[in-house]
């Protein structure tokens, strides 16, 4: 690849880009490094991190009250701080505190764009090439928010490129700014872009549903599945059949036919998400990236595995470290895919959560449906709420309502209050009520939890459970 960009590593490949996020329970940050420097008191109070910068050792979060407090190192000002100097202990971002954060990206050059659940846009960094999107070229030390052309809009996505930035409205358009030596910016020159402009072309009536940066280039999905890239693709990164580049957006033809839902793009490579669970990447392959488990895609690797129980337990080999794969992998940077390995007995490091959990939630992600029982079911209700996946929770449940028996209702009650699943909480205590007699003999029922036998006295009061 030439070097054409300004001096910088471009998008690390151990960038930690994931936004973690959890409305209904506390966040479970201890396996961060970065987050041993909190105490367990303010552990306790995260609802929402972003960890970014090279190696994961910087993070920004917010508390149960939208308090905003930055940790770690401090990389150019990107945490936002008003100055350059690293902190160990949590440092609170006035200008943040009472934001809603909806989603983060950072950039290597490095640079922070971060947008609200108001759909407002702020900027912090390195500016050199006015990736900030505030017409100027001076360093921002504090975040700001981006107004220029984007008054009256909602922002849902942001993206960051080593020197450029992006953002997706609610109403499906695209904007871009900072630098553009390789047409990164999709204006059709190679003129640096100071403030956001939306980009056209052929994107001036789409609809735009996700974007994704890569180094020197830019993706946008449009709704009805087709994909749109412009930039840098001196590796082929756009998968446009050459390595020319590309200043205005241009439609993946080699995707005729097919529906993607979601890209990510790497240093210099890219992956896209079909609506049949299908990853197909293209671009640099310098560490096999490309060509997981003798050339057989994700998906490929996936179904052989669903279609046949019987054959050894899927292990995904990212940076070094065998993990489970799930959506958070379009999430992360693309460099962190290394590799597919099969009928290797290596451990797998299990969390929380158990390994059938983990293999349901992954089958689940590309068929759409789950096979476990309900005790199992439990644990994925868990990890659906975790991530999000409301379509996943009601098959949990249902899953849940046809396995319930007089041995294990008490647990599957205590499961659902947990969870804030009303439908099924409800559904198990109707099932008990009716089935009290033999419910209240149980081994369930007698190691009980204090507050939820009150509660379930009480409840069971109301209803007339205990008249003669």
């Amino acid at each position: 690849m030439e070097d054409e960009s300004p001096p910088s590593q471009g998008v690390s490949t151990k960038v930690l880009e994931a936004t973690l996020l959890s409305a209904l329970k506390m966040l479970d940050v201890g396996k961060w490094p970065i987050f041993s420097l909190c105490s367990q008191e303010e552990l306790k109070l995260i609802r929402q991190a972003c960890v970014f910068g090279s190696a994961g050792n910087e993070v920004l979060y917010a508390t149960e009250n939208d308090e905003v407090f930055v940790l770690g190192m401090n990389c150019s000002g990107c945490l936002g701080t008003g100055d350059m100097q690293s902190t160990i202990e949590p440092r609170r971002l006035d200008s943040l505190c009472g934001k809603k954060i909806a989603c983060l990206s950072y950039g290597s050059g490095p640079h922070v764009v971060l947008a609200t659940e108001e759909g407002e846009v702020y900027t912090w960094g390195h500016n050199a090439y006015s990736q900030l999107g505030n017409g100027t070229t001076n360093h921002g030390f504090i975040p700001c928010q981006v107004s220029t052309n984007l008054v009256n809009k909602k922002v849902i996505e942001v993206a960051c490129g080593s020197h450029h930035s992006m953002v997706l409205t609610s109403d499906g358009e695209v904007y871009t700014w900072g630098y553009n030596n390789s047409g990164q910016v999709g204006s059709g020159s190679t003129a640096n872009q100071p403030i956001p402009r939306r980009v056209t072309s052929c994107l001036q009536n789409k609809i735009v549903v996700n974007i994704a940066c890569g180094q020197m280039c830019s993706m946008a999905v449009v709704e009805n599945g087709e994909v749109y890239v412009w930039g840098y693709n001196g590796n082929g990164q756009l998968g446009l059949g050459s390595s020319g580049n590309q200043p205005t957006p241009c439609r993946i033809a080699a995707l005729q036919g097919i529906r993607v839902q979601r890209v990510a793009c790497g240093y210099a490579h890219t992956l896209v998400l079909t609506d049949e669970g299908q990853i197909y990447a293209w671009g640099a392959n310098s560490y096999g990236q490309l060509e997981p488990d003798d050339h057989l895609t994700v998906a490929q690797s996936l179904k052989k595995e669903f279609d046949n129980p019987e054959t050894a337990d899927l292990k995904f080999l990212v940076d070094g470290k065998y993990i489970h794969v799930h959506k958070v992998l379009l999430k992360i940077r693309c460099e962190h895919f290394r590799s597919i390995l099969s009928n290797d007995d290596e451990i797998i490091e299990m969390s929380e959560f158990s390994y059938p959990v983990y293999r349901a939630f992954l089958e689940y992600l590309y068929t759409d449906n789950i096979r476990l029982p309900p005790e199992d079911a439990i644990g994925l209700l868990d990890l659906a709420t975790l991530y999000g996946e409301n379509r996943l929770k009601k098959l949990c449940q249902q899953t849940i309502k046809q396995g319930i028996c007089e041995e294990n209702a008490i647990a599957l009650l205590s499961a659902a209050v947990k969870y804030e699943a009303q439908d099924l909480e409800e559904f198990c205590f109707r099932f008990c009520i009716n089935h009290l007699t033999v419910v209240t003999q149980t081994q369930g029922f007698a190691e009980m939890d204090h507050d939820l036998l009150k509660n379930f006295i009480s409840k069971a009061s109301r209803v007339g459970a205990f008249r003669n």
